[in-house]
């Protein structure tokens, strides 16, 4: 009932940006909903919030509860949002533990991140089918994300490149460059947000955000439970 009203977009973005690569995800399927700007603020500030609050948080909690580091990386691969954040907390269990959960934590978290192919390409299968419902045509092919071929086509070249000897570092500047172009967007999209209206309307997208989190904080421990890992 608390989110029965809360716009499609808006919770799509919240729970893609929760569940799969916080900010990444919401810039890889805000296009294909046609989300406004507002829809994106509320997902990035849901997110970004509690991602925050993740980094310094995990680390003590887990150590609470006694995790190991192979079930510290797991939990937090699988439970915090954006790739920075997870490598965030990773890096500060490593300094106080004097761990190296930092590789697999990466690896999970990257493991998430391929989650963003089969959801966008679903959401782009919704909202052709929603346009044709209302009368009107849109072509699936129009809205097609390339991004996801060029994506699948950067993982290869980098694979082979690197299978065949090439150092990771000739990349570096690459994904420098992709980092610039986010922040840029995303930067872009804060211009053109009402921020007094995001804090007065903004309670239930948090609310949202804040289950999510939740939600999947609980479930990574207890599929490390069920599998013996914690």
């Amino acid at each position: 009932t608390l989110f029965r009203s809360l716009d499609w977009k808006t919770s799509s973005l919240i729970n893609a940006g929760t569940g799969i690569c916080g900010g990444s995800a919401i810039a890889a399927i805000a296009p294909v909903i046609e989300a406004t700007d507002m829809d994106i603020a509320y997902g990035m500030s849901a997110t970004f919030l509690f991602d925050t609050i993740m980094v310094v948080v995990f680390p003590l909690l887990g150590r609470a509860m006694s995790l190991s580091d192979a079930a510290f990386g797991l939990w937090a691969g699988t439970a915090i949002n954006d790739t920075s954040s997870v490598t965030a907390a990773a890096q500060a269990w490593d300094g106080i533990h004097g761990s190296n959960t930092l590789d697999a934590a990466a690896i999970v978290k990257l493991t998430r991140t391929l989650a963003i192919i089969p959801i966008t390409l679903v959401l782009a299968f919704i909202r052709t089918r929603n346009s044709k419902a209302e009368g009107k045509k849109v072509e699936f092919k129009k809205i097609f994300p390339m991004f996801i071929l060029y994506f699948v086509l950067a993982s290869v070249i980098t694979t082979i490149a690197t299978s065949a000897g090439v150092s990771a570092d000739v990349f570096t500047p690459l994904k420098t460059l992709s980092k610039f172009f986010i922040v840029l967007a995303m930067s872009a999209v804060g211009l053109n947000t009402n921020i007094i209206k995001l804090i007065k309307t903004g309670g239930k997208p948090l609310a949202l955000g804040f289950c999510c989190w939740i939600g999947i904080t609980i479930a990574s421990l207890s599929m490390q439970h069920v599998l013996g890992i914690w």
